[in-house]
């Protein structure tokens, strides 16, 4: 693997995380917008990660409970190796480059990882146009969080170099990357990945076939949905659905504070693929209604400040 020059198409909630992520490793990272406006709602994901990023290494000086695994290795952890990773943190921050240029974003890339909305018209059209501007050299990566590379292969001008490479979110302490290939694939692009993902100090994760979802969101997927059905139903309050999970299975956090931080703009993409998506006299329909209503009022998620809870306070 020589990646240097990596490029994420899309600034959304996982994709500016994995932008910072790579640039905190050590890579020259641009992020692709789509339009000015984009760079706008980017920049300020950007401004929260950097503040994340540091007040987990000054809380990991005194506090082994704040251990984030992509930051440094366990073993390494002093005060002195949290500050030398603080000044890797702002210079991060200072190097990533944001456009809209597809030249300037894709000309010289090494590595480009899709993560743009999970909207298949939107992949195609952009894959279509970035072909035209990536040289021989460069491997494609999707972060499409349930889209199989096969259907895009064709698109990218490249299938042989062409994989999926999916992260979850808050990618510095939850640190896993799926790593899944086509048939069309070339072996080495897999391992080619697989070792640059070590590099960016994520756990990868082999998927041995195509699969909606890979390993995660094959799991994670349907347990969101059986809690909005049960939401759009009328037959509990995102609070008390939460609840019921947290505390009778002792996990950190229930469906809806894991929508928020999906980003609820992703799990209606998501939705609106379901059968009866369209009809409002569907459950999954209901779904769908109620989670546009949330969208047009700008309640997202953590990022916006308010999804389902109320983060200002």
């Amino acid at each position: 693997m020589n990646y240097k020059k990596v490029t994420v198409a899309g600034g959304g909630v996982l994709g500016s995380q994995i932008a910072f992520q790579i640039a905190y490793s050590g890579f020259a990272v641009t992020i692709w917008l789509r339009e000015p406006g984009s760079i706008g709602r980017c920049q300020p994901k950007l401004d929260r990660l950097k503040g994340i990023y540091l007040d987990t290494l000054e809380a990991m000086k005194t506090d082994p409970a704040a251990y984030a695994y992509g930051l440094l290795p366990r073993d390494q952890v002093t005060p002195e190796a949290c500050e030398a990773a603080k000044a890797r943190v702002e210079k991060a921050y200072a190097d990533l480059k944001l456009t809209t240029s597809y030249e300037e974003a894709f000309s010289d890339a090494d590595f480009v990882i899709e993560s743009i909305a999970e909207n298949p018209q939107e992949k195609i059209a952009l894959y279509t146009e970035m072909a035209k501007h990536l040289p021989e050299k460069t491997v494609v990566a999707t972060n499409s969080s349930t889209m199989l590379p096969s259907t895009f292969a064709s698109y990218t001008g490249r299938p042989e170099k062409y994989l999926a490479l999916h992260f979850a979110n808050n990618i510095w302490k939850q640190p896993t990357a799926e790593v899944m290939v086509h048939a069309g694939t070339d072996p080495r692009y897999f391992d080619e990945v697989f070792e640059f993902a070590q590099a960016i100090r994520m756990v990868p994760l082999k998927v041995m076939k195509e699969q909606p979802g890979y390993l995660l969101n094959s799991m994670l997927v349907p347990f969101l949905g059986a809690a909005e059905y049960l939401w759009a139903e009328g037959i509990g309050t995102p609070e008390d659905i939460d609840l019921a999970w947290t505390m009778s299975t002792g996990a950190p956090n229930g469906p809806f504070r894991i929508l928020d931080v999906v980003g609820l703009t992703t799990a209606y993409n998501i939705g609106m693929m379901k059968p009866g998506a369209d009809d409002p006299t569907t459950p999954q329909g209901r779904i769908c209604a109620l989670l546009k209503e949330k969208i047009d009022r700008g309640e997202l998620g953590v990022n916006a400040g308010k999804g389902f809870y109320d983060y200002t306070k």
